[in-house]
C-alpha cells in the first residue's frame, strides 16, 4: 500500500480505520429513494485479450455468452423487481470486454432494463475498432443505443505495436460513422506510452474528429502489476508536459473539457460512466455504489452464472461506508469532472462542504490546484494533472490490489484496503 494514498486516506477520512471489504453478500439494495442513479451492464467478451487491459474479461464463445445474457437479464430482473413500479434513472454503459459480440442480444437486455427503469440520458456502448461496420452500428442504433465509445488507443502502427494490437483504418472507420450516426461518437487514445510525443497525440486527435468523433478521451498507460504488459510507464515529468501541451491543444481548438482526460467538439457530446452519484451494475466484476455502501460482483463468469442460477445476487464484496469515506468517495469522482459544486453535497450529505473540508478546499485553491467562481471550484490545468497524478496512486493502491485478488477468487472472504 502506497504511504500517500495512506496518508490521504487517514487525513480525509479522518480515521485510522482502512477500507473493509468483506463477503456479506449485499441482497439488500436501497436504491428507490436515490437521485441520479445510473445502470452499469458488463460483457467481459473478447476474441482476443489485449495484455494492457485490467478489466474482467475472458474468451467469447457462443455457448458461453448466451449462457452468461441468460444469467444476466436474471438479475436485472431481480434487482429491478425489489421495489414496485419504475425507478428513474439517467444513464445506461455497457462496458467489457467487448459488448458488441453480443450486439444481437443487447436488445434484449436493454427490453429487460426498460421493464424496471426509465433511462433520461441515452444509453452507451463500448465497441472494438473492428466493430465499427455499418450493419452493426445500425443494430446498435435499432436496439436504443445514442453513444458510443470506440477503443482506438492510437492510430499510429508504432504504438499498436506495443499495445500488441492490429492497425486501424481511418476511412473505414468514417464510412461507417457517416452512415449510422450517434449522439455522442467518442473514441478513447492511451497517451504516455513510451516515447510517445505531442506531435503523435496531436494527430491521433485531429485524425479522430476526422474521422466522426465528436468526443475523445486522452488516458494515462498505467501498469497494472497483475497483467501481462511490458510496457513501462511514463516519468512523471515527461507526463505532466504531454498532458499540458494536449490540454492546451484541446483549448485552441476549441474542444471544451468536461472531464480530466475528455475533450469534445461540441458541449452537449458527454460519455462517462464514472461521475454519477449512484449507480446499480450488472454483470459480472460490475460495481453498484448506494448512499451507504459499495458491492462488487464476482469476477468469474462461471461462477456468475452459478450464483444466478440459485437464485442469488452475485455479490462477491460489500464495504458499509463511514460518513468520511463515503464523503471521499463522493468528491473523488466528481472531481473527475474537473468541477465541484458544494450545493451538490450538501444535497446529497446534509452538512455543508466547507464545515468538512473547508480547509482542504482552501488550501487547493493556495496552491494553484482550484479556481472558484459563483461557489463552485473548478480545476485548473496544474490541479488536473495532480488529480490523474494521484489517481494513478489510487488506482495501484487500491484498484490494483482488488482486480488483482478478485481475478483469482471468485468469492474471497475479505480485502483490506
Amino acid at each position: 500500500m502506497s504511504l500517500k494514498t495512506t496518508l490521504t486516506r487517514m487525513w480525509l477520512t479522518r480515521s485510522f480505520k482502512p477500507f473493509l471489504f468483506t463477503n456479506e453478500y449485499d441482497e439488500d439494495l436501497k436504491f428507490d429513494d436515490l437521485d441520479n442513479l445510473g445502470l452499469y451492464v458488463h460483457i467481459p467478451f473478447c476474441e482476443r485479450i489485449c495484455n494492457f487491459c485490467p478489466y474482467c474479461k475472458t474468451l467469447y464463445s457462443e455457448e458461453l455468452c448466451d449462457r452468461y445474457i441468460d444469467a444476466l437479464i436474471c438479475e436485472i430482473h431481480k434487482v429491478g423487481s425489489l421495489y414496485p413500479g419504475k425507478k428513474k434513472t439517467t444513464s445506461l454503459y455497457f462496458g467489457g470486454g467487448t459488448p458488441a459480440l453480443a450486439s444481437d442480444r443487447l436488445g434484449e437486455i436493454i427490453n429487460a432494463i426498460g421493464e424496471h427503469f426509465v433511462i433520461t440520458e441515452g444509453i452507451g456502448v463500448e465497441l472494438h475498432p473492428s466493430n465499427v461496420t455499418s450493419d452493426t452500428l445500425r443494430e446498435l442504433k435499432n436496439a436504443g443505443v445514442t453513444k458510443i465509445s470506440i477503443g482506438i488507443q492510437s492510430f499510429g502502427e508504432k504504438f499498436q505495436k506495443i499495445l500488441g494490437r492490429n492497425s486501424v483504418d481511418p476511412d473505414k472507420l468514417r464510412d461507417a460513422l457517416n452512415e449510422v450516426p450517434f449522439e455522442t461518437v467518442s473514441m478513447d487514445f492511451i497517451f504516455a506510452l513510451p516515447d510517445q510525443t505531442y506531435e503523435d497525440i496531436k494527430s491521433d486527435i485531429a485524425k479522430a474528429f476526422e474521422c466522426g468523433a465528436n468526443h475523445v478521451a486522452i488516458y494515462p498507460f498505467i501498469d497494472f502489476t497483475f497483467t501481462s504488459s511490458k510496457v513501462k510507464a511514463m516519468p512523471k515529468k515527461e507526463k505532466r508536459e504531454l498532458l499540458d501541451k494536449i490540454t492546451a491543444y484541446c483549448t485552441e481548438k476549441g474542444y471544451p473539457r468536461n472531464s480530466i482526460w475528455t475533450f469534445a467538439s461540441k458541449e452537449e457530446a458527454r460519455y462517462s460512466s464514472m461521475t454519477r452519484d449512484n449507480f446499480l451494475g450488472f454483470g459480472c466484476s460490475a460495481t453498484t455504489l448506494l448512499r451507504d455502501r459499495f458491492k462488487v460482483n464476482t469476477f468469474s463468469v462461471e461462477e456468475y452464472c452459478k450464483r444466478i442460477d440459485e437464485g442469488k445476487l452475485p455479490t462477491s464484496l460489500t464495504i458499509k461506508f463511514t460518513l468520511r469515506q463515503r464523503m471521499v468517495y463522493y468528491l473523488f469522482w466528481t472531481a473527475y469532472s474537473t468541477k465541484v459544486d458544494p450545493a451538490g453535497f450538501e444535497k446529497f450529505f446534509g452538512v455543508p462542504l466547507k464545515k468538512m473540508y473547508g480547509l482542504e478546499f482552501a488550501l487547493a485553491k493556495l496552491a494553484g490546484f482550484l479556481t472558484e467562481k459563483d461557489g463552485v471550484y473548478t480545476m485548473t490545468p496544474k490541479g488536473a494533472f495532480y488529480y490523474h497524478y494521484y489517481e494513478n496512486f489510487y488506482t495501484l493502491a487500491y484498484i490494483d490490489k482488488m482486480w488483482g485478488i478478485m481475478r483469482k477468487e471468485a468469492f474471497p472472504e475479505k480485502i483490506v484496503l
